[in-house]
């Protein structure tokens, strides 16, 4: 039998990071294409993330979209 508390506190911890990161690096990535100028693109983003483990067996990407709107 699991703790099934510790577990899902130690998923929500991981994914906290995670979250964090990939907002960090979405976000600056998006600031740098829109002061190169070269935005045209941004509007509806598709992007995806990988989730894998040796030891649980797991290798999934996970698809969604970005929207980036340009205040006038």
């Amino acid at each position: 039998m699991i703790n099934e508390e510790k577990l899902n506190l130690s998923i929500r911890k991981f994914l906290k990071g995670v979250g964090i990161n990939s907002q960090r690096i979405i976000e600056n990535k998006v600031r740098e294409i829109v002061d190169s100028g070269k935005n045209e693109n941004l509007s509806n983003v598709s992007i995806s993330i990988n989730i894998k483990s040796q030891e649980l067996e797991i290798n999934e990407e996970i698809k969604g979209q970005i929207e980036v709107e340009f205040l006038k």
